[in-house]
């Protein structure tokens, strides 16, 4: 089963190696990992995707909380917003351009780039939405392609977030 972790965790040097080592150690591989600061700059937030069954999820977790530098740790894996970002460099030419154009409108997407033979489309969404895109681009040629990991929130009035310390 999918899982998703996020963690608030100090903004220092070497978290992000203590934190991924705890789940090589653990036998888990990270399917996708973003980071970035919060609110609070000298806190940062770990959003973590992993496989594996409810009990060694719930083992990791707890794990995770006896790290020092680790001050909050919640499962999002249900009841929650998730969006990944990617960018797609795709071949165009004259013919397609335009039809390229209005795939990119329908997904909402936006153009980001042009160039003469190629464009940079950035598309935001859940895994299913950034997939259909990019399937719908490889008939036109992709000449590159980057995504982040995913990034998520808890529906509704709950919210992550630390206390003072």
């Amino acid at each position: 089963m999918r899982h998703i972790i996020a963690a608030l965790v100090e903004n220092k040097p070497g978290v992000l190696a203590r934190v991924s080592s705890l789940f090589r150690r653990r036998g888990f591989n990270i399917d996708s990992l973003a980071v970035g600061t919060t609110e609070r700059e000298d806190i940062s937030r770990m959003t973590i995707v992993v496989r594996g069954d409810d009990r060694t999820v719930e083992q990791v977790i707890k794990q995770l909380n006896k790290l020092v530098e680790v001050v909050k740790v919640s499962d999002l894996s249900e009841n929650s917003v998730n969006r990944i970002l990617a960018l797609i460099k795709v071949a165009v030419n004259s013919e397609n351009r335009g039809e390229i154009v209005q795939i990119a409108n329908i997904f909402r997407a936006r153009i980001v780039d042009v160039a003469r033979d190629s464009m940079i489309i950035e598309i935001t969404g859940d895994e299913a939405k950034i997939d259909a895109f990019t399937n719908l681009m490889r008939a036109y040629g992709i000449k590159e392609f980057v995504k982040t990991g995913v990034v998520s929130m808890a529906r509704g009035s709950k919210i992550v977030e630390v206390s003072s310390h």
